[in-house]
């Protein structure tokens, strides 16, 4: 030891009072502390040896803080040698403990975020796009009329689904669908990775993520939108079966041609529903998913052969999944899509059809507006393809080809429309409309503004049998009844103003049956029927066989009612006649066969079918009816080879023309009308086609006849199976002052002065109700009522489809007729005329059918 006296350790609490010099560096005062700490050991030995010798004065509080001092002091000595090593680039590499610690940090912090986003994103609300369907719109035999709305989509169910086509997807976009979670990390890195080297934009999305992205959320490529993707990925594939899944992808997917789903998408390329797809075609539809604009082949017949690559892909991804048999597959060639389908549009008849059918939904409440824009309805009509195509091509051979507009105008007016309806189910097979939805917007079918003439007649002579009337003078009223014919004679027993309707070109036509007044079209005979029968009630039978009740100018018309100044759509005098045609039953008229939504019945109300009138009525109606066809104004309509029963109607000024007929087994209207295609306003059709004027023996009838025979083809002709009323092939005899008008009473109802004719006598009570074969059945009253095939008794009537005029066939005897002394008169009253020359064509000699 030194011979130095040596410093006393100092005690607990002592702190140096010497002044340091105030010019001292921190450095210098640093460097002094440091090199105190880095002498921890002398001062240990020092304690020990004092503790040893018993020189020292300390004590074992003072070994005990000198204990801990030197422990720090090491401490201190190591981070000085730590800091003296970690100098340079050696600072900047991280401790282990640095590591760890950002690694248990990162993990805290990715756990919390999927625990917060796990919470926090909810799967939300169908996004609008992937809501919105097409309602289709389907022929009876299923084939497609028309798609309407933005999109064109229609949901299917999985088993709707072929097979072969839900494999063909997961071939080409998830294999392993089934087997795997709703997110797969790894192929979303490596989707990002291939996307930022350049080889090709991929999104290592799963089936389920994708549909997220198609169903819930918008189309747009940010970090956002696939972070949502994400965790509604993993929330969906808990709450639904991966066949829901697989499902609404299928149908939210698009495939390119305005094809949403892979329904539309099976119609846009190959015309077939998705049941129907088999591997190569669904293979096909797969690889569109890739990119469908580009892998159209018959848009982009440059892709062809990088298609082929992705197709060639698919179904060896099905094959070796096993969902393929590999003979099959080399047995498969690449399938060509159809370069069009049939149009889905509204061109054509297409337009007409869907707002009218659609008008018949909402009426009927079997669909709501607001449903129907909401889309997805699947609605099978009861139009039939085969005749509604026949429609369009007779109106096509009978009118609209024989059209010059550019050298006529008034062929620039002409409108046509028509409906067909079968009689004992009441169901819409046909109809016509216009020449292009797209181009006249109006439904000539439906629209009610035009009025129907002589057409309106059929429904007096019905009213007249229904109600047992009689004539002033008390004669019942049958086709033999004998009324005044004389143009402009006042009608009699009419209360109201003077009305005395003109005749066709102010023929006057004496004394004359009923059934010949209905073949010639007499306006004076029916004015006065109609005046025996009671305007109200005329209207009663006219509303119970078909008419709508809303019909303007149906109201109120007095004896003008008989003359057809009631403005009826085409389909309501369609239904009219139907009903006629099937006995006086009234089935309401139906456009709608079937109707679901997403895979599900929609139900159809219940259509009850009443007796509008008596058979009788109806029957008797059409024996007189017949006769129109057979000789009278339409002779034209034997163009069908079918017996036939029908009346033809003029509206005032020629403004429209009609032809209303029915065979036993189809019922047909047919209008044609004049509108200027710029106001809007009827016109009248003088001079249309180059004839002197349009009338219902034209071409109403033409196309009438030969729509007929075309709907028809194929079908057993059926004969008519009437039962008439009681004595309705009695001719009766005029009355006592014909030249007066047919009474001199005022009293429509007066009795028959013989009580002979009493309407509840002479039913034919033993007759077959509804069968379709001819015969007769004699009933028990004194009248001897018949069920016949309606042919007139008392004399045979000729005329002449050249113009001449029939005559009247009296008692055992024959008349023939006058010359047509027409022309080309234009006068303001209701009419209709024998085919005149140049204004028929096609028309055959006045043979009967039996």
């Amino acid at each position: 030891m030194s011979d130095e006296p040596q410093p006393k350790k100092p005690r607990p609490g002592w702190a140096s009072h010497e002044p340091q010099a105030a010019d001292t560096p921190d450095d210098a005062r640093d460097d002094t502390r440091t090199d105190e700490a880095a002498l921890p050991r002398s001062d240990e030995s020092d304690a020990e040896s004092g503790g040893k010798d018993g020189t020292g004065s300390g004590t074992a509080g003072g070994s005990k803080t000198a204990g801990v001092s030197a422990k720090k002091a090491a401490r201190d000595e190591r981070r000085a040698a730590l800091r003296a090593r970690r100098t340079g680039w050696r600072r900047l590499v991280p401790t282990w403990r640095m590591v760890c610690g950002a690694f248990l940090v990162t993990a805290l912090l990715v756990v919390g975020g999927f625990l917060l986003g796990y919470a926090l994103v909810q799967i939300p609300a169908a996004n609008a796009l992937a809501t919105q369907q097409a309602n289709v719109y389907l022929y009876a035999d299923g084939s497609v009329i028309a798609r309407d709305g933005e999109v064109n989509r229609e949901n299917v169910t999985l088993s709707q689904i072929s097979e072969d086509a839900q494999h063909a997807i997961l071939a080409a976009e998830d294999r392993d669908f089934y087997t795997e979670s709703a997110v797969d990390p790894q192929a979303m890195i490596r989707g990002a990775w291939n996307t930022v080297t350049g080889k090709g934009k991929q999104s290592g999305s799963t089936i389920t993520q994708q549909y997220v992205k198609n169903y819930y959320l918008r189309q747009e490529q940010t970090v956002t939108r696939k972070v949502k993707e994400f965790f509604i990925a993993i929330k969906l594939d808990r709450n639904q079966s991966k066949d829901e899944i697989l499902e609404g992808y299928l149908n939210t997917s698009f495939f390119g041609r305005g094809a949403y789903g892979i329904q539309a998408a099976a119609h846009a390329y190959y015309d077939m529903d998705a049941s129907e797809l088999d591997a190569g075609r669904a293979a096909y539809l797969a690889a569109l998913v890739n990119a469908p604009s580009q892998y159209d082949v018959v848009a982009h017949p440059e892709n062809r052969a990088l298609v082929e690559n992705r197709w060639n892909y698919v179904l060896d991804g099905m094959v070796d999944e096993g969902w393929l048999d590999p003979a099959e597959r080399a047995r498969l060639t690449f399938p060509v899509p159809k370069r069009t389908t049939h149009s889905t549009g509204m061109s054509g008849q297409r337009g007409y059809i869907v707002n009218i059918v659609k008008q018949h939904l909402t009426a009927n409440k079997i669909v709501d507006e607001a449903s129907l824009d909401t889309g997805g309805y699947r609605i099978t009509t009861t139009l039939e393809k085969d005749k509604q195509d026949a429609f369009v091509e007779s109106v096509n051979d009978n009118l609209m080809d024989r059209l010059d507009k550019e050298n006529r105008k008034v062929d620039t007016y002409v409108r046509a429309g028509g409906a067909s309806i079968e009689p004992k189910t009441g169901k819409v097979v046909a109809m016509y409309n216009g020449i292009d939805y797209v181009k006249q917007y109006t439904p000539n079918a439906t629209r009610r503004d035009f009025q129907v003439g002589s057409s309106f007649k059929p429904f007096v002579f019905a009213a007249a049998v229904e109600n047992g009337s009689r004539t002033q003078d008390g004669r019942r009223i049958t086709p033999g009844t004998r009324y005044n014919g004389d143009s402009e004679r006042p009608v009699q027993g009419w209360a109201g103003p003077r009305y005395a309707p003109e005749n066709e070109d102010h023929e006057d036509y004496g004394d004359i049956t009923v059934s010949e007044a209905t073949d010639k079209s007499v306006n004076a005979v029916y004015a006065q029927m109609a005046v025996d029968v009671g305007p109200d009630k005329v209207r009663e039978t006219a509303v119970g066989l078909g008419l709508s009740p809303d019909t303007p100018d149906l109201d109120g018309a007095g004896p003008s009612i008989a003359l057809g100044v009631a403005n009826a759509s085409v389909l309501d005098m369609t239904q009219a006649y139907a009903s006629l045609a099937n006995h006086g039953k009234h089935t309401p008229y139906t456009l709608v066969e079937k109707v679901t939504q997403n895979g599900r019945d929609v139900p159809l109300p219940e259509r009850r079918t009443r007796q509008a009138v008596s058979r009788e009525a109806a029957d008797t109606t059409t024996s007189v009816l017949k006769g129109v066809v057979e000789k009278g104004t339409a002779t034209a309509a034997q163009t069908s080879g079918r017996p036939a029963a029908g009346k033809t109607g003029t509206a005032e000024e020629d403004t429209a023309a009609w032809f209303a007929g029915y065979t036993p087994d189809l019922a047909t209207v047919v209008a044609v009308m004049g509108q200027d295609p710029v106001t809007a306003g009827h016109k009248s059709l003088y001079g249309a086609m180059g004839l002197p004027r349009v009338n219902g023996g034209g071409a109403p009838a033409e196309i009438w006849g030969q729509y007929t025979r075309d709907a028809l083809a194929g079908e057993p002709v059926s004969s008519f199976s009437l039962r008439l009323q009681p004595g309705a092939h009695e001719s009766q005899p005029p009355a006592p002052d014909s030249s007066g008008g047919p009474s001199s009473s005022d009293d429509p109802s007066a009795p028959a002065t013989d009580g002979s004719d009493d309407p509840g006598e002479g039913d034919t009570g033993s007759s077959t109700p509804d069968d379709d074969s001819s015969g007769s059945d004699t009933g028990s009253g004194d009248d001897g009522g018949a069920e016949s095939e309606g042919q007139d008794s008392g004399g045979t009537g000729t005329g002449s489809p050249s113009g001449g005029q029939g005559g009247d066939t009296g008692d055992g005897g024959t008349g023939t007729g006058g010359e047509d002394t027409g022309g080309g008169a234009t006068d303001d009253s209701n009419r209709d005329e024998l085919p005149g020359p140049g204004g028929l064509s096609g028309a055959l000699d006045g043979r009967r059918w039996d």
